[in-house]
């Protein structure tokens, strides 16, 4: 897809406060410092408009990104091991489940997964989730390029077999470095989203 205008909308916590363009949303969820920002901003050409961090836990908000006035982005936080208090995880975990099944604007859920490690507890919880609430998934497998080429398929299969992968869920190599599954990924997110 050719991006035009992309911009954040509105960084927020609770359904109020949820933009009413109704228009479709895709959400991107993974654990933190998995590559979410980088994805965005790769997706977007857009070098600052996701701002990246090496400390996890940056994105403590549903951030809006609106594409092209016709499709949002919404980044929420990431889960695992950022550095913040319990209670405020679980505040995270409220808003974000409260997004993921409330949400009629969204259209489907990017999981994006380290490819170099087997998804996590978190990682196949937050897939099973997603399942349970029907929700339609596309797993995007970042840092594709911190592994040799030859081991590409080895590592997918890992990925597949950790998350119990349903066929109808497709799974995209990606990497925010060179550019690798960028155009698949726009394919699968026009085709989920139907834009």
């Amino acid at each position: 897809m050719k991006v035009t205008s992309s911009e954040i909308v509105i960084s927020a916590v609770k359904p109020e406060q949820y933009p009413d363009a109704g228009i479709p949303e895709i959400a991107l969820a993974g654990r933190s410092n998995v590559g979410k920002s980088s994805f965005i901003n790769k997706l977007l050409n857009r070098k600052n408009l996701a701002r990246t961090s090496s400390k996890p836990g940056k994105t403590q908000t549903l951030n809006f990104y609106i594409i092209n006035e016709i499709l949002h982005f919404v980044d929420v936080p990431g889960y695992g091991f950022a550095k913040v208090s319990k209670s405020e995880r679980d505040a995270w975990g409220r808003m974000i489940e409260t997004y993921l099944t409330s949400r009629e604007e969204l259209k489907a859920v990017v999981l994006l997964i380290d490819v170099r490690h087997a998804p996590s507890k978190d990682d196949v919880l937050m897939y099973n989730f997603l399942k349970h609430y029907d929700l339609p998934v596309l797993i995007i497998a970042t840092k594709a390029d911190k592994i040799p080429k030859s081991k590409w398929q080895k590592h997918v299969k890992i990925v597949k077999d950790t998350l119990e992968l349903e066929a109808e869920d497709s799974l995209i190599l990606f990497s925010s470095e060179t550019g690798q599954g960028k155009d698949e990924a726009w394919g699968a997110i026009r085709r989920l989203t139907e834009i």
